[in-house]
């Protein structure tokens, strides 16, 4: 399984179209379309995940800098989170 980042989203694109997007190239197991917690409105960039490997590094390799929404999407392979960076916002 190979997890996909994608940024520079159109703040109106939704998963339906990113997983059409991607599925062009292999199976698609999920589209991760990262909101923001109060508004929930998309914050611009999202993770997908494809089955297979090599399917996916292919949808990087041809969708990396593709036109969506009139801009470029930027495509990779999605590095791991370091740990302690739970996202949680400081209390005080």
């Amino acid at each position: 399984m190979l997890n996909i980042y994608v940024g520079n989203l159109p703040l109106d694109v939704n998963k339906s179209q990113l997983h059409d997007l991607f599925s062009q190239y292999g199976e698609v197991e999920r589209v991760n379309l990262i909101t923001d917690r109060d508004t929930d409105r998309a914050r611009g960039f999202c993770f997908v995940e494809m089955h297979d490997d090599n399917a996916g590094r292919a949808a990087i390799e041809a969708l990396n800098g593709h036109e969506l929404g009139g801009q470029p999407i930027i495509v990779s392979e999605a590095r791991p989170r370091k740990s302690g960076s739970g996202g949680q916002r400081p209390r005080g």
